[in-house]
């Protein structure tokens, strides 16, 4: 009987090996085919989103992005001065209500005093939004006259996006004051695609590494 059990072990021994030989082959295998996949998890994120690099599909989403940020309905509220824009022309609001360090407006000027919690109805009248305001005077994220790669890049800069890292970027698609962008109240002209043309473009952009476009 003690024999029998001897030879036994000698047999175990060698079956455990192969087994953890086993294990560490396999472990081996699916780290080559993640870095063969080229992912890397995105700086900041707090639902461990990751992104698969491709410089050349994430600057061709950035220009479809890049035509909605500059048109009338984005960039009228991120002007490079502290009076908003107003209009498809993007003129100077003719009022001239001042951006307030809150961006919400200065004194008895206030944005909510004529942009209402929804658009006032009639041709031209003021679009409502509870949350209407410009960006606070310390992170103005300034549309008007930035370049495709001067946007990019301040864009996923936290110092100048309100401190938002790529998951909260992403969610920001959808923030009440974006959405307003595609019901801008009667009379003005929506932005060149659709929010969820945009949207996509958006989240393709950030999630193939976010690249700036060449240039200055």
């Amino acid at each position: 009987m003690k024999k029998q059990l001897n030879t036994q072990k000698r047999y175990l021994l060698p079956i455990k090996a192969v087994a953890v030989i086993g294990v560490l082959l396999c472990m081996v295998g699916i780290m080559a085919f993640g870095l063969n996949k080229k992912t890397e998890p995105i700086a900041g994120d707090t639902k461990s989103l990751v992104i698969k690099k491709d410089s050349i599909a994430s600057v061709k989403a950035f220009k479809q992005v890049y035509t909605v940020l500059m048109s009338a309905r984005c960039m009228n509220c991120h002007p490079s001065g502290n009076i908003p824009l107003q209009g498809d022309e993007s003129q100077l609001h003719t009022m001239s209500p001042q951006r307030g360090v809150d961006g919400k407006g200065v004194y008895a000027m206030k944005c909510a005093n004529c942009h209402q919690a929804t658009n006032t109805p009639g041709l031209h009248t003021p679009p409502g939004n509870p949350n209407w305001h410009l960006p606070p005077a310390d992170m103005k994220m300034v549309f008007q006259g930035r370049t495709p790669r001067q946007l990019a890049k301040q864009l996923i800069d936290p110092k100048q996006n309100g401190n938002k890292n790529m998951q909260q970027l992403i969610e920001h698609a959808d923030d009440g004051l974006v959405l307003a962008g595609w019901n801008p109240g009667e009379g003005r002209t929506l932005p060149p695609m659709s929010h969820a043309a945009f949207k996509k473009a958006w989240i393709t952009w950030l999630t193939t590494g976010a690249y700036a476009p060449k240039g200055k």
